[in-house]
């Protein structure tokens, strides 16, 4: 071979190796613009840190004028050892990262139900969230709606569902949670309000047919339903007002800030009519929807009756639960301790999780398309996700940290939450090696490891 040959080949053989080893960029996507707008333009998000610890300090010092409402959103049951378990399942799984994967270009998209959704996160139903900040649940689906995650709303809301819905906007993800009604009638009327606004999921929460043992709450006895916050639904509802001689609400918001000991002295010691009749029609609806009646498996089939749609149990916790609602044909579970707020020493629901997708039935279930797993009571973080994902669940709840964004900085605060989580989720997935959501879903064995040693 010629020397000029030899060149020749060599120079062509070094184009190639330049040209195979130029990467493209990646493409445009609005979770990392989140990260790379604080960078580029030098200037922190609205709530003034993507730190969790100093936002929720942050939501406390907002709140210190009325600290028994900072409790009442935050505070969990008993000693608050299930909060604190469901924070130390988390901690002690821990991610093994694998390396040199092409995840350039993620794509967090899943489909639920059908539906395709942008993140696997969403919105937790919390209730009386107008006691936090003058918009309440208004701010929260707004913000759901313009970072495109689905919102759930609580039965135990400070606005109505048709307010609510509005808010969520035309092109809003919404499923309803429903505090299970005493009477059959107010069921009715609101499984037929919910479709009629355009919720398309309905989620039972099984674990509060009464409330918990909270002291920090029974301490200051404080109840805002018994003053007529939180009660929104009901006021609105004609079946529920009719009872009274009244008329329906719309567009109803309560007072902020929430002031309990006022209205008692309002009500009782002026002798106000309007007043005590609120807190009349606020012990009314408690009655109705934390009613002490304790429902079975069986009184399932009468909502599975009047309601076209999927249905979600929220609050399994046991392995046998998640079987029975297989054999019941339900749609979903939402694997959930309240977030520690109804069982004091409680397992940690991660650990259910775990428990639970060890079924083979729940397993089978969920890959055929039968059953669909959410998990919820701890999430903060992107590698929270992963986590839960990596056990078998679907999609996660996210609850406290977005209340924190709410009392801190209205619908603002709540979008920073949504935004940074999922950001967070997208640049740890691509560390953890993996470029799409679906690779992540119950691959415990492959992604996670049970912490050996103690921090």
């Amino acid at each position: 071979m010629s020397l000029r040959r030899l060149h020749i080949d060599i120079h062509h053989h070094d184009r190639y190796e330049l040209s195979s080893m130029t990467a493209q960029p990646p493409l445009p996507d609005k979770w990392i613009k989140f990260l790379t707008d604080i960078y580029a333009l030098a200037q922190q998000p609205i709530l003034g840190t993507v730190d969790l610890k100093e936002i929720e300090e942050k939501a406390r010092e907002v709140m210190r004028n009325h600290l028994p409402a900072y409790l009442y959103t935050f505070g969990s049951a008993g000693t608050c050892s299930t909060d604190l378990a469901n924070k130390k399942a988390l901690e002690n799984w821990k991610i093994v990262p694998r390396m040199l994967i092409g995840a350039t270009d993620r794509r967090l998209e899943t489909t639920i139900f059908g539906v395709k959704y942008p993140a696997p996160l969403f919105v937790a139903p919390v209730g009386v969230q107008g006691i936090l900040h003058a918009d309440g649940e208004l701010a929260t689906a707004r913000a759901a709606g313009n970072v495109g995650v689905p919102f759930i709303m609580s039965t135990a809301s400070s606005r109505s569902i048709e307010d609510v819905a509005t808010a969520n906007g035309t092109n809003g993800h919404r499923w309803f949670q429903l505090y299970w009604p005493r009477t059959s009638e107010i069921i009715l009327s609101l499984l037929k309000r919910a479709k009629e606004n355009g919720f398309t999921a309905l989620v039972i929460t099984l674990d509060t047919m009464i409330l918990g043992w909270r002291p920090h709450d029974i301490e200051t006895a404080f109840l805002p339903f018994a003053y007529g916050v939180g009660i929104q639904v009901g006021t609105s509802d004609p079946v529920f007002m009719k009872r009274f001689g009244l008329e329906p609400r719309q567009a109803e918001s309560t007072a902020f800030p929430f002031e309990p000991a006022k209205i008692r002295e309002v009500a009782f010691e002026k002798g106000d009519e309007h007043m005590a009749r609120e807190m009349l029609l606020g012990r009314e609806w408690l009655g109705e929807v934390n009613s002490g009646v304790f429902r079975t498996w069986e009184d399932l089939k009468f909502i599975r009756d009047n309601w076209d749609g999927p249905i979600v149990l929220k609050g399994i916790q046991r392995v046998s639960d998640a079987e029975q609602a297989i054999a019941r044909g339900i749609d979903g579970i939402i694997v959930s301790n309240h977030g520690g707020r109804q069982v004091d020493g409680a397992i940690g629901s991660l650990d259910a999780l775990d428990r639970i997708m060890r079924s083979h039935k729940v397993r089978a279930a969920r890959q055929s398309g039968k059953l669909t797993v959410l998990f919820d009571s701890g999430i903060r973080t992107g590698s929270d996700i992963i986590k839960a994902l990596a056990m078998g669940a679907q999609g996660v709840l996210i609850a406290r940290p977005f209340m924190y964004g709410l009392a801190i900085a209205g619908q603002e605060g709540v979008e920073q939450i949504l935004m940074q989580t999922i950001s967070d989720l997208h640049i740890t997935m691509g560390l953890t090696g993996y470029g799409d959501i679906n690779e992540i879903i119950g691959k415990r064995d492959e992604i996670l490891t049970r912490l050996e040693y103690k921090l």
